[in-house]
């Protein structure tokens, strides 16, 4: 009686465990859509600078100067947004911001093997914003701004899957529209500018996404974005006013052609993530 007593309660043990692995076990193969949000910023460009083209040849490696001879430009520059006119009123750091976007994608995992491989297409926005900052011994600040007004991503995604859990890395390229703006406290001069732009680059990353039911996952996703971001242009003219002598007018009466000196654009990002699959 013994023996059968334990022999029974062997075989609920195990049809029990082998229900509970089958529950367990999940397949990540099918597609799915979904989204995410989260907090983006911005990181090193404490040492940026402006870059100016006084003579208009497209070069952008000229000193403006005033009618002395003296660099203009003498108080120095700053990674961030200036607080006022001359350099010792300070200038603030660059702004973080809401990071989101929307994603379809398609998993394949083969029967039995924990590796999981896919891609995933991915468009949306972030508020982080980057910002240069120069000063003039007018006094004047002279700032420009960029962000990501939105983009769109092609990335490549592969990871281990243990069970209801998958840990992965991610890569791919990216496009994005680029918004750019000027602002100067300078008002002997015109100045305009080319407005948005076009930056192609690529985005890196890795996350941990977990199956809550059959078909939802949420998850968690570490994101950097790298963007070639250099055609903004901004033109240092005459008012209509401004006299020759004027610092921006020397070299040519056309005016100077500013620029940032990093010509890469990049972030990061920490988001939440949550997939219908099917």
């Amino acid at each position: 009686m013994n023996s059968r007593l334990i022999l029974a309660t062997g075989l609920i043990a195990a049809t029990t465990a082998t229900g509970a692995a089958a529950q367990d076990a999940v397949n990540w193969t099918g597609p799915y859509v979904g989204g995410r949000v989260g907090y983006g910023w911005i990181t090193n460009s404490g040492d940026e600078r402006l870059r100016f083209d006084t003579d208009l040849d497209g070069g952008v490696g000229n000193t403006v100067r005033t009618g002395t001879g003296a660099n203009a430009f003498s108080p120095g520059f700053c990674g961030g947004y200036a607080k006022g006119p001359t350099a010792a009123e300070g200038c603030g750091k660059d702004k973080k911001g809401v990071d989101f976007a929307i994603h379809a994608g398609y998993d394949f995992q083969a029967e039995g093997q924990p590796f999981v491989y896919g891609i995933v297409v991915e468009v949306g926005s972030s508020g982080a914003k980057d910002a240069v900052s120069g000063f003039s011994t007018t006094p004047a600040f002279y700032t420009m701004e960029r962000k990501v007004k939105y983009d769109a991503t092609l990335r490549g995604r592969a990871g281990y899957a243990f069970g209801k859990t998958l840990v992965y890395g991610t890569a791919g390229g990216t496009w994005a529209k680029v918004r750019n703006r000027f602002a100067t406290s300078n008002g002997a001069n015109a100045f305009s500018d080319n407005g948005n732009e076009n930056a192609w680059g690529f985005k890196v990353g890795g996350g941990a996404e977990h199956m809550l039911a059959k078909n939802i996952s949420i998850g968690v996703l570490y994101l950097y974005s790298n963007l070639d971001a250099d055609d903004f242009t901004v033109r240092s003219g005459n008012s209509g006013t401004t006299p020759a002598t004027n610092p921006f007018l020397l070299d040519n009466a056309a005016g100077t052609d500013i620029k940032r000196s990093f010509k890469r654009f990049d972030q990061h990002s920490v988001s939440l993530t949550a997939s219908l699959r099917f």
